[in-house]
């Protein structure tokens, strides 16, 4: 079938399976690859969980990096540290040629999240930070894939070039888009990454697009009781901003999502406060929708600075595309998923997780472990933005979810940490490489693959011209990674 067929086909049938050209078989190799993952187990569990316990922030992930960019080195890849202007970025590359297959690892944790590997919620460092997206087994558990293509590489039974990217800072900035805006993804022909999740499964639905920016407010200050008159409140103009973007809300489409919080609304109550802060992110399906909110949102702030008697800015700081799934590429991930099997968990486990869920309130399934049936993409995403969304819209990216915590449990939250740092994350954490791995196989293999997803890619793309929404300048780097 051409591939123009083929997509089109696709495009029109949704799920519909056409005639994806052969995979070959290469069940041999695949099971060398899972052999080298096993052998490496211990290594990555450590790894994974030093990293858990790191459990640092946003640009500030040290630690973190440095424990996967040593390990990198060691296994014989050829590493390059402190690209795109951070610290803790890094690429790490093994092989020579192409195709030139490439996989994202993050690392960052989130603050406040704080929690021992225990069934029951209890802080391991009170207000320290926490993994509450699993992202200590994302980072190790991408790497440990890479090394099984590495070693397929080196022992002759592949050829091309494996590059694995370390990531920082997902949770916020969103390191993968400076790393986009420094090219460092345009010359790969696939890029792979996970998540974990709740439940295996090929990740057929998008994400939300966001834009994250800052809008404050410059007034006057005064005596709030001896002169109020000669004062102009910027918290008053805050208070605008916010009574308008909430009134905004009836006039938006289901999709769409607005956040903020108050960073500076004065100090004291008797000063007329002369400047004030909020942070703002909005969301919705596609880039162009978060587009047309974000002009509503300007004349908002313009017009509550007026209404104050004082200058308002509105400033982007950063924002994520949708992703642009591949749903050919995803069939590939799924055929792997479905050699690969299940994850089978002990009674102890099991018991854990229906002790989290007993815990926070939800029904007690425990954990699944089976792969799930592709689903349908839906055209409005669940909840949530990531910078892998960035990466999709300049080379065709994969993305797998693998169970890593309790069905249903609350993410970004304590559950998640807690699992994280035992063996129900690590299970999960090694299939994952597992299933990246073999999946990999394929796409060295089979160039008629390659080209199919690079079909699809091309044709869903269209002639967008991606843009990041990052302002010009480096990126915005804590005093502490200087």
């Amino acid at each position: 079938m051409k591939q123009k067929c083929l997509i089109t086909t696709l495009a029109l049938a949704g799920l519909c399976i056409t005639s994806m050209p052969q995979l070959r078989a290469g069940d041999s190799k695949k099971e060398e690859a899972i052999a080298i993952i096993e052998s490496q187990r211990d290594a990555l569990i450590d790894l994974s969980d030093r990293i858990w316990t790191y459990a640092e922030t946003a640009l500030k992930e040290t630690k973190s990096s440095k424990a996967l960019a040593d390990y990198a080195e060691q296994q014989g890849f050829e590493v390059e540290r402190g690209v795109a202007g951070m610290p803790t970025a890094f690429m790490a590359s093994y092989g020579k040629g192409s195709p030139i297959i490439g996989i994202m690892g993050e690392y960052d944790a989130l603050p406040g999240l704080s929690q021992k590997p225990t069934s029951v919620k209890e802080a391991h460092e009170p207000g320290a930070a926490g993994h509450g997206c699993g992202h200590n087994l994302f980072g190790a558990g991408s790497l440990g894939a890479a090394i099984g293509i590495k070693e397929l590489i080196e022992a002759g039974k592949l050829t091309g070039t494996i590059r694995f990217y370390g990531t920082p800072a997902e949770e916020s900035v969103g390191g993968k888009i400076y790393m986009v805006r420094e090219g460092l993804f345009d010359d790969l022909d696939v890029c792979l990454s996970w998540h974990p999740n709740s439940k295996i499964k090929a990740d057929v639905q998008s994400s939300q697009a966001l834009v994250d920016f800052i809008v404050e407010f410059h007034g006057k200050a005064s005596h709030a009781a001896f002169d109020p008159w000669n004062g102009r409140s910027a918290v008053d103009g805050l208070e605008l901003f916010t009574d308008g973007l909430n009134m905004l809300r009836e006039h938006v489409k289901p999709s769409v999502r607005m956040h903020y919080a108050i960073v500076n609304g004065g100090d004291v109550p008797n000063v007329v406060p002369e400047y004030a802060k909020l942070w703002c992110w909005v969301r919705d399906s596609k880039r162009d929708g978060v587009e047309t909110v974000l002009n509503r949102v300007r004349d908002i702030a313009k017009g509550a600075g007026l209404m104050a008697g004082v200058e308002s800015k509105l400033s982007i700081i950063s924002g994520d595309y949708e992703m642009l799934v591949n749903i050919t590429g995803e069939k590939l991930i799924y055929k792997n998923l479905q050699w690969l099997g299940p994850i089978e968990y002990s009674e102890e486990e099991q018991e854990f997780a229906r002790t989290i869920q007993r815990a926070v309130g939800i029904e007690e399934t425990g954990l699944n472990g089976e792969v799930q049936p592709m689903e349908k993409p839906k055209e409005d995403p669940p909840g949530g933005s990531t910078d892998v969304g960035d990466v999709s819209w300049v080379v065709p990216t994969l993305q797998l979810e693998v169970t890593t915590a309790p069905e249903n449990s609350p993410w970004h939250a304590w559950p998640v940490v807690a699992c994280g740092g035992n063996s129900i994350g690590q299970k999960g954490m090694i299939y994952a490489a597992k299933a990246l791995a073999i999946s990999m196989v394929d796409l060295f293999e089979n160039e008629e693959a390659r080209q199919a997803i690079k079909a699809e890619f091309n044709e869903k793309r269209g002639d967008h011209v991606y843009q990041p929404y990052i302002p010009d300048g480096p990126p915005p780097l804590p005093e502490t990674s200087h």
